[in-house]
């Protein structure tokens, strides 16, 4: 299909994007607080356990450390103010597949939808399981495949929640992101309540160059990862022009407010030294306040970071399925959404078994995190430049569309998301090597299925 037949395809009125109540079809039902729950679940994970150790050594100083965080949250907000303006003016459950077919084409999303299935969330689900089994084996060892264990249960457990129904899923993600939300402010609050402060660092530690500020950035932005993820809750979220940007907006703020205090936390006790040190800073911490046996709270920190991801992972990476399903008659079985439960049940089946799939591969070996993060970092970036590239295209091509929000200092604001993000594809370019040229491999072995996804069809079953 040409771009001009495609566009001719998508020429929907506003009406045509907005998901539908009647049974079978997604249901509005989400609410700012399920929306922000999501969200700081999906972004809290794992990584504010381990990036501030990596980021310390790339910095000069203690304010440049902090510094570089509130950048990152600056960048991660400007990014979330174009998602609130597409999400609010498209709702639509396949979210950036949506965009970019409207967009730049049909091809290029079908390339999308291949990367999102093999690459980037399927992977992100096994590889937050995995986090999960590393730290449930510490808790209660069942042996050698402790973690495996651990992980494909987990990935279970939360497929048959997702199962029962969007009620359940809500519920289990709000717990889940509160207890993830109050183990930080614990740890936060036992170290700089208890802690002793760290002794001063020598003058070259806070004069000496600024280090290698790029990388952090990658760093610091794959911690902050997980906002965009908002697209794919817009066809179900109530009133989602005006909920959408509080969404987005509430749960930055949240998110970065919570990492300057675990930071400011990390500092106190271990001084910027102590970070570059660590391994394990947050257990480093608290052992250094507590004593030795403070490493279980540490543990059960990171089980709940790790179980609130993975469950908000499930929960929005099965709708991208569905919406494939829906486009492509080959796929057509995945395209179903069960009325009762509000759920695209057949979407979560197949998640869930491929990201089984890749457990079971992982449990012979064990490919670690970073490697994970080096397969998907480049194909993450390449597709998020391609979401910005969009949002100008579609305001240029679509000025009529209502938009209840617009992302402001237009167009400053989407120049610098585009700019960040393709600085951030150069750098994971540089800093991945051998990992993200196969994540560009796999990327590539998905032609055949863009070329399937061309033939001609009757029409477009979603808008």
């Amino acid at each position: 299909m040409s771009i001009a037949t495609h566009r001719e395809a998508d020429a929907s009125p506003l009406a045509a994007d907005a998901p539908t109540a009647a049974a079978g079809a997604p249901r509005q039902s989400l609410t700012v607080v399920d929306g922000v729950a999501i969200l700081v679940g999906l972004v809290v994970g794992i990584g504010i356990f381990r990036t501030p150790q990596i980021v310390a050594a790339n910095v000069g100083s203690e304010w440049a450390f902090i510094a570089v965080w509130i950048a990152g949250g600056a960048i991660t907000l400007i990014g979330a103010f174009i998602y609130a303006e597409l999400g609010s003016a498209y709702p639509n459950t396949g979210g950036e597949y949506h965009y970019l077919r409207r967009a730049i084409g049909r091809p290029v999303a079908l390339l999308f939808a291949w990367a999102r299935l093999t690459v980037i969330q399927t992977g992100a689900i096994a590889a937050v399981a995995f986090v999960f089994g590393d730290y449930a084996q510490e808790i209660l060892p069942l042996g050698p495949f402790g973690p495996a264990l651990y992980a494909a249960g987990a990935i279970l457990v939360f497929t048959f929640v997702n199962l029962m129904g969007s009620k359940q899923s809500r519920g289990m993600q709000l717990a889940f992101s509160v207890l993830t939300v109050l183990g930080l402010v614990v740890i936060a609050g036992i170290a700089l309540g208890l802690g002793e402060p760290a002794a001063a660092p020598p003058p070259a530690a806070e004069t000496g160059p600024m280090g290698a500020i790029g990388l952090a950035m990658v760093l610091i932005l794959l911690t902050y990862g997980g906002w965009n993820e908002a697209a794919y809750l817009s066809a179900e979220m109530r009133d989602v022009k005006r909920n959408m940007p509080r969404v987005l907006v509430a749960s930055i703020l949240t998110i970065l407010a919570l990492y300057l205090l675990i930071n400011l936390a990390y500092l106190h006790v271990l001084g910027l030294e102590g970070l570059r040190d660590s391994d394990v800073v947050a257990a480093d911490t608290l052992r250094r306040v507590l004593g030795p046996g403070a490493s279980l709270i540490v543990a059960l920190a990171v089980c709940f970071a790790a179980l609130s991801t993975l469950n908000a992972t499930i929960f929005t990476g099965a709708r991208l399925y569905y919406s494939i399903g829906r486009d492509l008659p080959l796929f057509g079985r995945i395209g179903l959404w069960e009325g009762r439960a509000n759920m695209p049940v057949n979407a979560i089946l197949a998640q869930s078994v491929i990201a089984l799939m890749l457990v079971g591969f992982g449990a012979g070996t064990r490919v670690g995190f970073q490697a994970m993060v080096e397969y998907t970092a480049p194909v993450f970036w390449f597709f998020l430049l391609l979401v910005g590239i969009s949002f100008f295209l579609l305001r240029r091509r679509d000025p009529g569309r209502e938009r209840a929000f617009r992302a402001p200092l237009y167009p400053l604001t989407p120049a610098i998301f585009c700019l960040t993000c393709a600085y951030l594809l150069y750098a994971s370019l540089v800093y991945t090597g051998l990992g993200g040229l196969v994540g560009i491999g796999v990327l590539l072995a998905g032609l055949p299925f863009v070329l399937i996804g061309r033939r001609p069809r009757a029409a477009l079953r979603q808008g």
